[in-house]
């Protein structure tokens, strides 16, 4: 039986007796059938927003996410609550999907998630006309607008489902964006006098807080040890999550790691030894945290610059879920100015750039002019790059652009492309299986995916045959491998970083030409981003909060008074009074001798500590001992 008030659709299926602020008047407009627009913080609850619409609607919600990960967590958390739900994978045949569709139709399911890309094929197109789609929720609307961080231009496809469904409310969601981004969502989704709910970005128990570390292990292991609770550290590459992990863990502090390359085993192992709390502390990069709301992080740390204001503030959002007095701390040096231009502004991708790599790339695949469509190619990137001595970087980027702008697709996630067929008969290979039972699961996956595999070389993907078997795909290789070994079929595989997919024809320049006024919004976009981000850094005159809000437009006076700049300022002794930051030391030491990286912790920069300590030395006040400490004469 439908459930048509949300209070009770909120009660029996998340457990909760009240709504957070703004949810019920978003849920209540598109009940009422009108379009919406939410702006709402990290952690202000946006799925709850569409979710419970869908469930007190007849009917199914259409739920289009860049977020390949998120739309998997939330349909996983659906069906455990006994909601159905259900999304689109990458990576499937026609059949499944076509069936996958018939689902959508006649299942009576309530929530479909899909990728802006899906919208673009023509079937799923044709399937959505015969569906009863009682809203559109379009999550992370931020991204259909050129002026956005992250824009990504299939979602303009999305305006497609407007004239498919006009009947059916249209809610676009987003934690970050500006008016003029907001303006851009309006009219590129077609939205119809929407109503506007904003919430405050201000966080009153989160404290915004930079800080100097030459040495930033150092730094990390201070902060986490001063944390009981839960913490989130963001590093800028997979590699750094595997080394700062161990490093931790090597310093008595447990931690997990996640990055997009993992297996999705160990991806679910390490996230759930976080957030069971096995593990203090989760290192990850920007793709780990979108979706997850764990309540007890109480610190957030960056040890790398952002790229943008709008991911630093999401990503430092996820501190003080439970309204506890909470910190995010980005930690910097020198190097750091350095990173930003090698790092972000020497890979902005250009024009003349991306047409560049797009020449290679046809070249490298022996594209004739006019052909290219939809035809797939196994991509060993770094390969790629040495050929033709390309920055890998830049490159990278210039590929992201054309993905985005739907001049090719490139697979994000490792693959392996093999071919298959058994040379045994099927009566042979039953035999088989019941000496080896603990290859049935995946060998039966194979013989129901992939027809004519007894009389034919027959093309496999492990990533479906994992995904359907339940395996893994290194399980998937291992059991083949052990096939081929004992004369059970042949298997031809070889390694690629990722596979490419053209999808339009080759015409050189007059491809790019046709995005040229893409690049270049987005050149100049992110520019004004790492801009904004140098000036986060070096303004030391206003408050942290203050900062933060006035870029989303958010204009407060009053200072948080915990942040570095509001401390520094309420601080008595004045900054270069190196007689009293002196006194200050000295007055530490007789206490106990102690470190230069103790001292540090004093409310005085580093630098000051470094100064004030050398001139103690030189006035004989204070002497280095043996275990490298300072004490008083």
């Amino acid at each position: 039986m439908l459930i048509k008030n949300p209070k009770d659709i909120l009660s029996k299926y998340w457990g909760h007796e009240g709504f957070r602020p703004l949810q019920e008047d978003i849920i209540t407009n598109v009940l009422d059938k009108r379009d919406t627009i939410a702006l709402l913080p990290t952690g202000g609850g946006k799925s709850i927003c569409y979710q419970i619409p869908a469930i007190a609607s007849e009917g199914i919600a259409i739920v289009v996410s860049p977020l390949v990960a998120l739309m998997k967590d939330q349909v996983a958390t659906l069906k455990e609550k006994g909601i159905k739900a259900l999304s689109i994978p990458s990576g499937i045949p026609f059949t499944e999907l076509d069936a996958l569709l018939d689902n959508c139709i006649y299942g009576n399911y309530k929530m479909l998630y899909t990728s802006p890309e899906r919208l673009q094929q023509e079937i799923v197109l044709e399937r959505i006309k015969q569906m009863n789609v009682s809203l559109i929720a379009v999550d992370e609307a931020h991204c259909i607008s050129q002026w956005g961080h992250d824009f990504r231009p299939s979602y303009l496809e999305i305006s497609k489902l407007r004239d498919l469904k006009p009947e059916a409310p249209v809610m676009a969601l987003t934690a970050t964006a500006t008016t003029k981004v907001l303006a851009d969502i309006e009219e590129q989704l077609s939205l119809v006098t929407p109503k506007l709910f904003k919430t405050s970005f201000i966080r009153p128990n989160l404290t915004y807080t930079v800080q100097y570390a030459q040495d930033k292990n150092y730094s990390l292991l201070q902060l986490l040890k001063a944390e009981k609770r839960s913490a989130l550290v963001y590093v800028r590459n997979r590699k750094a999550t595997t080394t700062t992990a161990h490093f931790l863990n090597s310093n008595g502090i447990t931690a997990s790691y996640y990055h997009g390359g993992l297996s999705k085993g160990a991806r679910t192992e390490n996230h759930n030894a976080w957030i069971s709390n096995k593990n203090k502390v989760m290192v990850g990069t920007s793709a780990f945290g979108m979706g997850i709301d764990k309540k007890d992080v109480d610190i957030v740390i960056h040890t790398e610059i952002p790229d943008s204001i709008e991911n630093y503030f999401q990503e430092a959002g996820r501190a003080g879920r439970e309204n506890q007095p909470s910190t995010a701390v980005l930690l910097y040096n020198e190097n750091d100015e350095i990173r930003l231009k090698n790092q972000f502004v020497a890979v902005i991708p250009s024009v003349p750039s991306v047409k560049n790599v797009y020449k290679r790339l046809l070249n490298y695949f022996r594209i004739a002019y006019g052909e290219g469509t939809d035809v797939s190619f196994p991509f060993n990137f770094s390969t790629f790059c040495q050929t033709y001595k390309l920055k890998t970087i830049l490159t990278y980027n210039c590929l992201q652009v054309l993905d985005r702008n739907s001049i090719l697709k490139l697979s994000k996630e490792f693959s392996k492309k093999a071919t298959i067929t058994f040379k045994v008969s099927d009566v042979a290979l039953t035999y088989y299986l019941l000496k080896n039972p603990s290859f049935n699961g995946i060998v039966k996956t194979v013989l129901r995916t992939y027809g004519g595999v007894f009389e034919q070389v027959v093309t496999i993907n492990h990533g479906v045959i994992a995904n359907k078997s339940g395996a893994s795909i290194e399980a998937v290789h291992k059991v083949l491998v052990t096939l081929d070994q004992d004369d059970i079929l042949d298997y031809d595989h070889e390694n690629f970083d990722s596979t490419i997919t053209f999808l339009c024809p080759r015409e050189d320049d007059r491809t790019i030409n046709r995005i040229s006024h893409h690049i270049k919004a987005q050149a100049l976009t992110k520019t004004k981003q790492i801009n904004s981000v140098r000036s986060y850094l070096s303004n030391k005159n206003t408050c942290r909060t203050i900062q933060l809000l006035a870029y989303f437009e958010e204009h407060i006076t009053k200072p948080c008074g915990r942040c570095d700049v509001c401390l520094e300022h309420t601080n008595k002794i004045k900054k270069n009074d190196s007689a009293a930051i002196s006194a200050v030391i000295l007055e530490q030491l007789k206490k106990k001798p102690a470190s230069s990286r103790e001292l540090c912790a004093l409310n005085f920069s580093e630098k000051e500590i470094l100064s004030a300590l050398k001139l103690l030395l030189e006035q004989q006040k204070i002497i280095i001992t043996p275990a490298n400490t300072y004490t008083i004469i």
